[in-house]
């Protein structure tokens, strides 16, 4: 019976401890999410300030609907591959 007890404690010990480990991790990992959070709300600010000082009325939705094609659309690629021509088909 004092031996399951001794196990039972040590295994106690061992619970807290990793408790402890966790609860420091999940502590930083807060931290690091409300400052790149906070960065985050501080670029998106930025870019509306600067959009808004940029175009004027309807203007910044047309362009604002043709930035956002431009992200959505595929990079041009190359047939070829470094600067080579596009062999012929056949």
């Amino acid at each position: 019976m004092e031996r399951l007890n001794t196990q039972l404690y040590l295994q106690n010990c061992y619970i807290m401890k990793e408790n402890e480990r966790l609860r420091k991790a999940a502590m930083l990992l807060n931290q690091e999410n409300h400052a790149l959070l906070s960065e985050l709300k501080h670029c998106l600010a930025k870019t509306k300030s600067v959009a808004a000082a940029g175009a004027g009325g309807s203007n910044h939705n047309k362009n604002a609907a043709a930035s956002k094609h431009d992200l959505d659309a595929a990079p041009p690629v190359q047939a070829g591959g470094k600067g080579k021509p596009a062999p012929a088909p056949k």
